[in-house]
């Protein structure tokens, strides 16, 4: 068999080059760069693709965590709950900020923010809770939604990784006050670069977004707000207008390959996400749990298949936020599945002969 990678982003291009190299020069030739018509059409699409009223578009997704908070006036003296297990992206939102990131652990089986851990780390300094759509799984969100609204907390979805997930048929990124997406050419919907944006039902979060991605301006050069320059690039909004189109057949392909590994990964050293009634995941990725990750990770290179890593280094531990005091032991389960998880091979053009490769490689495992 030939090398299977973690991803493959090639493959997708030949499938969409035409498309791609045919809009690219209309971004050139009506020199809209930044923001500019390709961005206002995808805002349009992505808001109505998400079920929201608005969609505003920016330059990453960390931005978009980071103008989350801006937009709900969270800030200094502030704190904000945020699960251990994460890309550290959903802490940097509330150190930029300038709030304390206050972590809480993951539950041992969905690997997602627990709810069950939230209220012990709640205090009159909490404003909001960030809960992340991991791998392309959503968290429980009534049972956060539970919490924020008994203390009063804004609930921001971190769905970076959960283009098209459903929560009991709800599109991630419409359930929170603001949700929060990624475009990060590897995310299922990816752009060629960087990209970003934030969904809302909400137009007054939508009107001061609008302004702090773009040096607090409504007008140019007249500034009411303190801003930051995040918008979006031209060409950024019409590659994810084009790949739009295709994200939920793609997704449904992630399904397919994702039910291959469920049903026929039968090792009983391999740890499967546990997938609850109420999720519908577009695996992002797909990601388990093995005794002996090192060695593990050895034998699938020898048989040139080659997985990825997310994440081993809880945010806790990180050394950014020594300041804060954590220490090992304080979150088991996120620490577990820092030390033991694998990302599979996972992505809409691999073949099932390739997945049935894997499957085969995987069960051999002793």
């Amino acid at each position: 068999m030939n090398k299977i990678p973690f991803l493959d982003l090639n493959k997708q291009y030949q499938q969409i080059k035409n498309e791609v190299l045919e809009e690219i020069p209309r971004v050139f030739e009506k020199n809209a760069f930044t923001n500019g018509y390709s961005v206002a059409n995808f805002e349009t699409a992505f808001a109505g693709y998400c079920n929201t009223n608005y969609c505003v578009a920016v330059n990453n997704g960390t931005s978009a965590l980071h103008l989350a908070l801006l937009a709900l006036n969270i800030g200094a003296g502030d704190e904000v709950i945020i699960p251990a297990n994460t890309f550290i992206a959903t802490a940097w939102a509330a150190v930029y900020v300038s709030a304390k990131p206050v972590f809480v652990d993951c539950s041992s089986d969905t690997w997602e923010i627990d709810p069950a851990q939230i209220e012990k780390y709640i205090s009159k300094k909490t404003k909001a809770i960030i809960g992340v759509h991991l791998y392309g799984q959503p968290f429980d969100f009534d049972a956060v939604k539970a919490i924020a609204d008994k203390h009063s907390l804004y609930l921001i979805e971190d769905a970076a990784q959960a283009h098209g997930a459903l929560f009991k048929g709800q599109k991630a990124g419409n359930m929170g006050d603001l949700g929060c997406f990624s475009f990060y050419p590897g995310k299922n919907l990816g752009t060629y670069g960087e990209g970003g944006a934030i969904t809302t039902n909400n137009k007054e979060h939508v009107e001061k977004l609008q302004m702090l991605r773009n040096h607090g301006s409504k007008e140019r050069y007249y500034h009411e707000i303190v801003g930051f320059n995040m918008r979006m690039g031209g060409v950024e909004g019409a590659v994810l207008g084009i790949k739009l189109k295709y994200l939920d057949s793609w997704n449904a392909r992630r399904k397919e390959l994702a039910n291959m590994y469920f049903k026929e990964i039968t090792n009983p050293k391999i740890t499967f996400q546990k997938q609850p009634a109420y999720s519908d995941s577009v695996f992002h990725l797909f990601v388990i749990t093995v005794p002996e990750r090192e060695a593990f990770i050895k034998y699938l290179n020898s048989n040139n298949i080659f997985p990825g890593l997310h994440y081993p280094v809880p945010c806790h531990l990180q050394k950014a936020f020594s300041y804060l005091g954590y220490k090992k032991g304080d979150f088991p389960n996120a620490e577990y599945l820092s030390g033991h998880c694998v990302s599979l091979p996972l992505y809409a053009e691999l073949s099932n002969e390739e997945v049935n490769y894997v499957i085969n490689v995987i069960n051999k495992y002793f």
